[in-house]
């Protein structure tokens, strides 16, 4: 069983920066599709980036060129680096793990993840 442990959030000023961690557990093949979403007080679930196996990305529109998603393969742990972060970048992040990859098309869409961490708050004043 998939589980997921995410670390990394908290409060910063805009301008700032932050690293978002989440340790994947349990995945019995080398092959998955990993992702971080967001969702702030009164908005809907929004896909942030994504990544698969095989390095493969996907980035929300709103984020590109601030945040970098990467991993460590070998221990199957998704790193979010933020930079540049305003305010509108508040919000609970969540982890989201795949049991298989998917294409790089559909990392961002919710539908594909079968398993969803505990969520880290990120917090930017302006």
């Amino acid at each position: 069983q998939v589980q997921l442990v995410e670390s990394g959030g908290g409060s910063v000023q805009a301008g700032g920066s932050l690293r978002l961690s989440c340790a994947a557990s349990g995945y019995s093949t080398n092959s998955y599709s990993l992702g971080w979403f967001r969702q702030a007080p009164g908005k809907e679930r929004e896909g942030v980036a994504g990544i698969n196996s095989d390095g493969t990305t996907k980035y929300a529109d709103s984020v590109k060129g601030r945040f970098t998603i990467s991993q460590d393969n070998a221990k199957i742990i998704v790193y979010l680096q933020m930079n540049s972060l305003v305010a509108e970048d508040t919000a609970m992040y969540y982890c989201a793990a795949a049991r298989r990859p998917w294409s790089w098309s559909f990392l961002l869409q919710p539908g594909i993840y079968n398993i969803w961490g505990q969520g880290t708050q990120v917090t930017v004043s302006s």
